[in-house]
C-alpha cells in the first residue's frame, strides 16, 4: 500500500501547531511530510555543522531562523533534548481521514493495522507508532476523542516514524472496526487474560490489532467485536506489560509470520 493521502486534512482535526524537536525528527519530517512543517529554528552551532540539514531545508523552500540555544530552551524548555533543532508543525497535516484511507486500502493477509482505543500517555502513543512502522503496519488508527493527540512528545518518541506511516483519524472506534471487518479484517484485542497465545496465532488474514487504555484496557463494546483475544506468555512473576511494550511484542510476532519482502 502506498502512503499517499497525508495532505488530506480530516475535518475532525483542529488546525493547531506543535513543536517537533531534534535533528532526526526534523529530517524525517522534511523527507516524508514536508507540507506539515511551517517554520524551522536552528541554533548557530547546528546551522554551521549540519550542511545536509540546511540543504534539505532549502530544498523544501523553508527558511531556518537562527536562535541562540537559550532562546530555543525558552521555546520548549531546557529539559527538552532539542539538539538545537526546533520546527513548528501542523499535526492536522499528518492525519488522513478514515474514509480517504479506506479508498486506497487493498487488504490481504499481509495487511496489518493498529487501532488505539483511548490511550492517554503520549509516550505510549509515540512508541506504538514507532513499533507499527518498524513491523510493517499499513497505518495507525487514532480516535478523535478521549485519546492523546499527536504532539511534539508523540513525534519525538516515535523517532520520526510519525512522518513515515499513515496516521488515520477516526471518529468512532466501533464504527471503524465494523467497517474493517466488512473488508475482511480479523480483529485482535490485546488483553492480559486472552484465550489465544500470540505465539501460536497464524495471522493468515488482514489483521487489526486493538490496543486499549493504559488502565482500563479495551472498552467492553469494542472488546466484544474482537475475533481473538490475544495474550502474551510471561513469567508468573510478572503481572503485565505496559501498552506500548505489549503492542511491540504482538506486532513483532505478526512480522515473524510476515517477514518483509526482499528488494533487489
Amino acid at each position: 500500500m502506498r502512503h499517499g493521502g497525508f495532505n488530506q486534512r480530516p475535518k475532525s482535526v483542529r488546525s493547531e501547531k506543535i513543536y517537533i524537536y531534534g535533528k532526526h525528527a526534523l529530517m524525517e519530517a522534511l523527507t516524508n511530510a514536508p507540507h506539515a512543517i511551517k517554520k524551522v529554528f536552528l541554533s548557530a552551532e547546528v546551522s554551521a555543522s549540519e550542511p545536509e540539514l540546511r540543504q534539505l531545508i532549502k530544498k523544501r523552500q523553508l527558511e531556518a531562523a537562527l536562535l541562540k540555544t537559550r532562546e530555543i530552551d525558552h521555546m520548549v524548555g531546557s529539559e527538552t533534548a532539542h539538539q538545537g533543532v526546533i520546527a513548528i508543525a501542523d499535526p492536522g497535516a499528518l492525519m488522513v481521514e478514515f474514509r480517504t484511507f479506506m479508498e486506497t486500502l487493498r487488504p490481504d493477509e499481509r495487511t496489518m493495522l493498529v487501532l488505539l482505543d483511548e490511550l492517554t500517555d503520549p509516550h505510549n502513543v509515540g512508541a506504538i507508532i514507532r513499533s507499527a512502522a518498524a513491523f510493517g503496519a499499513a497505518g495507525v488508527l487514532i480516535p478523535s476523542h478521549n485519546q492523546a493527540p499527536i504532539t511534539g512528545t508523540v513525534v519525538k518518541t516515535s523517532a520520526g516514524m510519525a512522518f513515515r506511516i499513515p496516521l488515520v483519524a477516526i471518529g468512532n472506534v466501533n464504527q471503524a472496526v465494523d467497517a474493517l471487518v466488512k473488508e475482511g479484517f480479523r480483529t485482535y484485542g490485546l488483553v492480559m487474560d486472552g484465550s489465544r497465545n500470540v505465539v501460536e496465532e497464524k495471522f493468515d488474514a488482514p489483521s487489526l490489532f486493538i490496543v486499549g487504555n493504559e488502565g482500563a484496557g479495551i472498552r467492553q463494546k469494542t472488546l466484544e467485536r474482537c475475533d481473538v483475544k490475544l495474550r502474551i506468555p510471561m513469567d508468573e512473576r510478572a503481572e503485565s506489560l505496559n501498552a506500548s511494550v505489549s503492542a511491540a511484542v504482538v506486532l513483532y510476532q505478526w512480522s515473524v509470520k510476515h517477514p518483509p519482502s526482499k528488494t533487489s
